[in-house]
């Protein structure tokens, strides 16, 4: 440059400073033939940003001039560094405090863990500078330091103790009254505590409400899935924005109510991302997965890009409709728009593995390497053993537990049904039996299932039905239902009723079981049994369904 004047040599400083080259810009600093007190902060403050606390007290005390920047950059840095006594008495001795030193002296000694010193000093500045607003920000930020430590009780006596004035007006920066963040920091305390009965009284109580204030009541009770106030409030709200309304489709979604989700949808005036991913995501969870692949390529119509979540909310719903035509079109959506992350590649592999595609999926899982967690390792076992992969998927769960990944309830489900898949029966029970002792899950109704499927399937019904009355829960239809078809192949007819008769207390309205029953009396004979399950059909009104058939017989009338 043919000239610099002062605002070049500080341009240039900042920048060294930016970028973490303190000893280049302390050489400008020293060559600089003229400073001003933007030259003097900017070396405080960067000296104080890499804790070099002695640099920058130097450089402090030789400034020619002070103003109230240099005091709260080195308080700032004192605090950064965990000088608490240094930056209280640094504060003390400042001729004049604005809006930012309060704000530092709070937030420092909030991350110190000293909230009890701020509210001293605090206290202390409001017998002399009690008009100012400025004070109201640091108790803002004071009550927000309570409530991120669950200290709700402290952040209320914080916020009673600044006035409440109905009469304030607006742009009157004098008062010292709460304003619209010391309300919203208060009710965000309740909701976060979970006690989201006080958040609302407290927003009853408002005289004034922001959009904030709004999004944060109607999000609580999207949270705890209460949509009937969640829908009340989102009525009420004089101009919801985009993320009130994503947070109400979100909340009708999680609920199961798609239709709520997606009127709510449809009437949004400005969808984003966002919304287009809260109610792709709610169809693919909630099994509608047709409508997510639809809704997919309505929102491509749309001209909305998808990111991430949505591709692998999009791959979850062509797994779970083993629509592998259009999987691999969303495979090359991945391939062109995003870098695949961890939860993207699970997708990927779960939705080659459901589809029947092993091959597809085995690559992707091996071309993951150690970008491995138990999800992707779920994935490609569950893929095998739903496909009759049986020894595939044991000998890659063998090399899991090698590889010190820890198994999920959800891993044992696939392990049990690769066993009865070939019929190893030892094997089922030795797995299911390590799954408690080894691995600490406790088995849940589906594992029980599994096993009591594997072990009658092979004839061990007496097994099967000491498994059911030693579980620690009631059976479900999956488990009656395993032992009923395990009876219907042996041929055991006093189990099968067993069976059948807790199916039809489980299943009121379904003819399966009757249907099953009266056959295996049928198919031996007992046509006095046979018609006695027929009268019990006719007096419960039972219809037989399309799909199960009586047995032919001259006997059957």
């Amino acid at each position: 440059m043919p000239e610099r004047d002062i605002v070049s040599w500080n341009i240039m400083i900042s920048g060294y400073i930016s970028s973490k080259l303190i000893d280049e810009g302390r050489c400008l600093f020293d060559h600089m033939p003229d400073r001003d007190v933007v030259s003097w902060n900017t070396m405080i403050s960067g000296y104080a940003r890499i804790g070099q606390m002695d640099e920058a007290l130097v450089i402090f005390n030789s400034m020619p001039e002070k103003n109230v920047v240099s005091f709260n950059a080195l308080i700032t840095g004192f605090l950064q560094n965990g000088n608490v006594k240094s930056a209280i008495e640094l504060f003390e001795r400042m001729p004049e405090r604005d809006s930012a030193s309060f704000s530092a002296l709070t937030s420092g000694l909030i991350q110190n863990d000293e909230l009890d010193k701020a509210v001293k000093i605090l206290l202390k500045c409001r017998e002399t500078e009690d008009k100012r607003e400025d004070l109201v920000h640091a108790y803002n930020t004071l009550i927000a330091g309570y409530g991120q430590r669950g200290l709700v009780d402290e952040a209320r006596r914080i916020f009673d103790q600044i006035p409440f004035d109905h009469n304030k007006r607006k742009g009157d920066a004098r008062m010292f009254v709460r304003n619209l963040v010391t309300w919203n920091s208060m009710i965000m305390c309740y909701i976060n505590s979970g006690d989201v009965f006080s958040a609302r009284t407290l927003f009853d109580e408002m005289t004034e409400r922001d959009t904030f204030s709004w999004n944060t009541m109607i999000s609580a009770y999207v949270h705890l899935l209460n949509m009937e106030e969640a829908s009340y409030l989102f009525h009420k709200m004089p101009n919801p924005d985009t993320l009130t309304w994503n947070s109400v489709i979100s909340g009708y979604a999680q609920i199961g109510n798609l239709r709520s989700a997606r009127q709510y949808f449809t009437r949004t005036p400005y969808k984003n991302l966002v919304s287009w991913n809260s109610i792709i995501a709610g169809y693919e969870k909630n099994g509608d997965y047709v409508g997510a692949i639809e809704l997919f390529i309505e929102m491509q119509v749309e001209g909305e890009k998808p990111d991430r979540h949505t591709l692998s909310s999009v791959l979850s719903a062509c797994a779970g409709s083993t629509a592998l035509r259009q999987g691999r079109q969303i495979h090359q959506q991945v391939t062109k728009r995003v870098i695949p992350d961890l939860p993207v590649n699970n997708s990927l592999v779960t939705m080659y593995a459901r589809c029947g595609a092993i091959v597809e999926a085995q690559t992707l899982f091996n071309e993951m390497k150690s970008q491995k967690d138990v999800i992707s390792w779920n994935a490609m076992i569950g893929g095998y053993a739903f496909h009759g992969f049986a020894a595939e998927a044991l000998e890659l769960f063998g090399l899991m537990k090698r590889l010190k990944v820890l198994p999920t309830y959800i891993t044992f489900i696939s392990v049990l049904n690769a066993c009865a898949h070939v019929g190893l029966v030892e094997e089922g029970q030795r797995q299911f039996e390590s799954m408690v002792t080894e691995f600490g899950i406790e088995p849940r109704v589906e594992h029980y299932a599994l096993l009591v499927d594997l072990v009658g399937r092979y004839g061990q019904l007496e097994e099967a039905m000491g498994l059911i009355n030693r579980m620690p829960f009631q059976p479900d239809k999956a488990v009656w239902g395993a032992l009923l078809a395990a009876c219907r192949v042996h041929n055991n007819v006093d189990l099968a009723r067993v069976a059948a008769e807790a199916l039809m207390t489980l299943e009121p309205e379904s003819s399966a079981p009757y249907v099953t029953l009266y056959n295996m009396y049928a198919d031996a004979g007992r046509w006095d049994d046979a018609a006695e399950v027929r009268d019990v059909m006719d007096r419960n009104n039972i219809v037989k369904q399309t799909a199960y058939s009586w047995v032919d017989s001259a006997h059957s009338g």
